[in-house]
């Protein structure tokens, strides 16, 4: 609304034609609109004769408004004129043309706003304006905002939420491990030892030994975890790790959730067979998704960015009920991986081993799985949630090697 203070009073054959609504009443008025001493006043005419008998003569006023508690309709190319009154009243002009041409004698002029929405480059520059904003709030703002809200809440929320998300995996994805005991348990002492060599008080975490259920990846939904291992496969729809297998099961997999809970298949230990130090790459770059809270972090941009779609479709009680399933699914950003593959670069250098132990990975992955595809040639519609392509990746690892 805007708002028109003339100082002169405009009641003459020109004065627009209103009904007049009191706010109690359905039943409309005609009146004729006029501006005395800051005061809107409204005369009563007959229907009969309002085109035709002055209502100096004729009329009696029936109300006035200050200007101050007006509200004044912007102008539009279509519909009739509406003015606001206290207390719940109005005033409805069907004649726009006539009642902007009286505003605009009683020195009226429209602001910038009312203006660009009546002309087509105005309302185009908006729209692309809009659209750079909502790009920009996607890409940096929700980013930003997920970082805030994961620091404010405390671990304990992390390790709900991942003993929540580990019970779901359990339950569809994975089943218990046939690893040795004393193999388990010579890993995990490998793990414990090289975190220390890199941190001296690493974040509490706890690795999990799975095996991969046949077929599971026809589970609806069929993605495997919250956090991926450095590369996907085809059928990997829900952007989850290593190596769901074509053959059936999740393969070659690790996986890390809020709360510090990694979990390594079966699979993956026998495909790195003799290379413990790919191994602890891989182990390493899902510690560091544990370090950095990259799980929470997913979940906090998802969840800001459904409780802003919800005010506009009104739903979010699914979102809230449905967690421990988005934990399962979650994707992370190729920020979030390139920051989890410098974390095993940092863990294989504070061990003194080579990160281009890494690229063995890569390779015996490729050698099982020729068929393999990167995202970006096809494996996740969504680009911008994706892992980084394998080349990139490799050569990340390779130069990260070099002295």
């Amino acid at each position: 609304m805007s708002n028109v203070s003339p100082s002169t009073s405009s009641l003459n054959a020109e004065s627009p034609q209103a009904l007049y609504f009191d706010g109690r009443s359905a039943r409309p008025l005609p009146v004729r609109l006029d501006v005395d001493r800051g005061d809107l006043r409204a005369w009563c005419v007959a229907e009969e004769s309002a085109s035709t008998v002055s209502r100096e003569a004729s009329g009696v006023e029936i109300a006035r408004w200050p200007l101050k508690q007006v509200q004044w309709p912007e102008r539009t190319r279509h519909g009739q004129r509406v003015i606001l009154l206290a207390h719940g009243g109005s005033l409805q002009v069907a004649d726009a043309a006539a009642f902007d041409a009286w505003r605009v004698a009683l020195g009226h002029s429209d602001g910038w706003v009312v203006r660009a929405q009546l002309h087509w480059r105005g309302v185009l520059l908006a729209l692309v304006l809009l659209l750079g904003l909502l790009l920009a709030g996607y890409r940096w703002g929700l980013p930003w905002a997920a970082v805030q809200v994961v620091r404010a809440l405390p671990a304990q929320v992390d390790e709900a939420l991942g003993q929540e998300a580990l019970g779901y995996l359990d339950a569809h994805l994975l089943s218990p491990s046939s690893l040795p005991a004393q193999r388990q348990a010579e890993l995990r002492a490998a793990l414990d030892q090289a975190l220390r060599a890199m941190d001296a008080a690493p974040v509490p975490w706890t690795l999990h030994f799975r095996a991969g259920v046949p077929g599971s990846e026809t589970l609806d939904p069929p993605s495997a975890s919250s956090t991926d291992t450095p590369s996907v496969e085809p059928t990997d729809e829900g952007g989850t790790g290593e190596g769901k297998s074509t053959r059936g099961g999740i393969g070659p997999n690790a996986l890390a959730l809020p709360g510090g809970h990694i979990i390594v298949t079966d699979e993956l230990v026998q495909l790195l067979d003799g290379r413990d130090d790919a191994l602890l790459g891989v182990l390493g770059h899902e510690y560091g998704h544990v370090r950095l809270r990259h799980g929470m972090q997913s979940l906090a941009r998802l969840t800001l960015a459904s409780a802003a779609v919800s005010v506009v479709v009104g739903d979010f009680s699914s979102l809230l009920g449905a967690v421990p399933l988005l934990l399962a699914q979650m994707d992370y950003s190729r920020h979030a991986e390139r920051e989890a593959d410098a974390e095993a670069v940092r863990l294989l250098r504070a061990n003194r081993l080579s990160p281009e132990a890494m690229v063995v990975f890569f390779e015996r992955m490729a050698a099982r799985q020729p068929a393999r595809r990167t995202r970006e040639e096809g494996g996740l519609p969504i680009a911008l949630s994706s892992h980084p392509a394998d080349a990139e990746r490799i050569r990340f690892f390779t130069e990260a090697a070099r002295p």
